[in-house]
């Protein structure tokens, strides 16, 4: 890998997300050598991958290279790798580009979407996780409403503008919100011979309310938001497969589409090594003591969504979102610092900063800790919220123009099919 040698001390992170850039950022300027390690040499603003999905932001307005983020930062290394292996016993990172041993390791390594074994939804489905899989999914929606054109079958055309959504978390339910946008303001336009009218979309949830993880009033708001956008909510309906074409659920309930989009829950990125149920708890997630060391280590930590550390307020660890993940990463920080200085390290505590989600032009729900509100408010708090924790000066301004625009103009410049996907389909 060519990391020079050093007499300071090495501690290497795996992922460059929002925990592993966090604690990198907290090491900077210090008396040790960083070593960044992930397959992207950027750093992906989730939150907003569905506007990506949706036509609303280009890719590059929601990533960051890690190289810039940390350019300045004396005695710190960015590789682009995949990590393979991690050695326990060797303290040593086996990667596609070589192996470098460390004397502190750090596992962001994030997560990944999580399909519950179902192989044929794995295989047909569209996921959202990353900016490729994003643009994936939009041209696969443009890609459907060119095929709607073309044919002459009336139940394909349905099945070509049906689009089925599984999960009513905050992903599932701000994707809805924009697909809804786009057929009520944008499909009529770039469609005039089409009746777009006959577009359906679908959330599937397998529990009794939407965004579950926020207060009882939030989620019936966020519910109402979406009755009136057209959205078809199925609530208490469990997808049991989807072969390319028909969508079967725990019920008599059937979809025909061409879209099936999993936002369902997602799983710990686990790494061969410390991928054994001796490391590994609920969630593929790896099971961190209250200083996110992993269980039996001094030296190997884990942070972000990969981590699990169960708490008295949290049984079944932190939610795997933005938030735990920035402020495990600074804490770890500090924490290493006062490990190399023999001093005790503190407990991590999570501060509970809300939640939130849009559903669309001027309609949001947000959750802090003593207050609740929906509606126009809501949405301006959300874009703020967002815009404040985007990385790099020039994507917060091209994210702003981009919604004020989408706002007066109503439309999504975004919509190109700049690599067109094709969608499995079973023989």
């Amino acid at each position: 890998m060519n990391i020079p040698r050093t007499s300071y001390p090495r501690i290497v992170i795996i992922g460059g997300g929002f925990a592993g850039v966090s604690l990198a950022k907290k090491l900077s300027k210090q008396e040790v050598q960083v070593v960044l390690l992930d397959k992207n040499n950027y750093h992906t603003f989730q939150p907003l991958l569905y506007q990506v999905s949706t036509g609303g932001l280009e890719p590059d307005s929601i990533a960051y290279p890690i190289r810039k983020i940390l350019k300045d930062f004396p005695n710190f290394y960015f590789r682009l790798a995949n990590v393979e292996e991690i050695d326990i016993k060797k303290n040593k990172v086996r990667t596609n580009i070589g192996s470098l041993k460390f004397d502190y390791l750090v596992v962001a390594s994030g997560s990944k979407t999580n399909y519950f074994g179902n192989t044929e939804i794995e295989k047909y489905s569209m996921a959202m996780k990353t900016i490729p899989q994003s643009l994936n999914l939009r041209s696969l929606i443009l890609e459907n409403f060119e095929d709607a054109l073309l044919t002459s079958d009336l139940n394909e055309r349905n099945a070509l503008m049906n689009f089925v959504i599984v999960g009513g978390g905050p992903t599932g339910v701000e994707l809805a919100g924009a697909l809804a946008e786009i057929k009520k303001g944008i499909l009529p336009k770039d469609y005039p011979d089409l009746d777009t009218r006959m577009a359906q979309i679908h959330i599937v949830q397998s529990g009794d309310c939407i965004l579950k993880g926020m207060s009882e009033k939030a989620s019936q708001k966020a519910e109402d938001f979406l009755e009136k956008l057209g959205v078809n909510i199925w609530k208490n309906v469990r997808v049991t497969n989807y072969d390319g074409k028909t969508v079967t659920t725990s019920t008599e309930l059937t979809f025909e589409t061409a879209t099936l989009i999993w936002a369902a829950g997602v799983k710990g990125a686990t790494i061969k090594g410390l991928d054994s149920e001796t490391f590994v708890t609920r969630g593929n997630r790896l099971l961190v003591n209250e200083f996110n060391q992993i269980k039996g280590f001094s030296n190997i930590f884990a942070i972000g969504d990969i981590a699990c550390m169960i708490a008295d307020e949290s049984p079944q660890g932190l939610p795997m979102m933005a938030q735990p993940a920035i402020q495990q990463g600074e804490q770890l920080g500090d924490n290493l610092l006062r490990l190399l200085e023999e001093q005790p390290m503190t407990p991590f505590a999570y501060k509970d900063k809300g939640a939130m989600a849009t559903i669309g032009r001027n309609k949001a729900v947000v959750d802090l800790k003593n207050i609740r509100f929906q509606g126009v408010f809501a949405w301006y708090v959300w874009m703020f919220v967002h815009l404040f924790f985007l990385i790099g000066f020039r994507n917060r301004m091209v994210v702003f123009i981009n919604w004020v625009y989408n706002y007066i103009r109503f439309d999504r410049e975004a919509r190109l099919i700049i690599r067109p996907f094709k969608k499995k389909r079973k023989v």
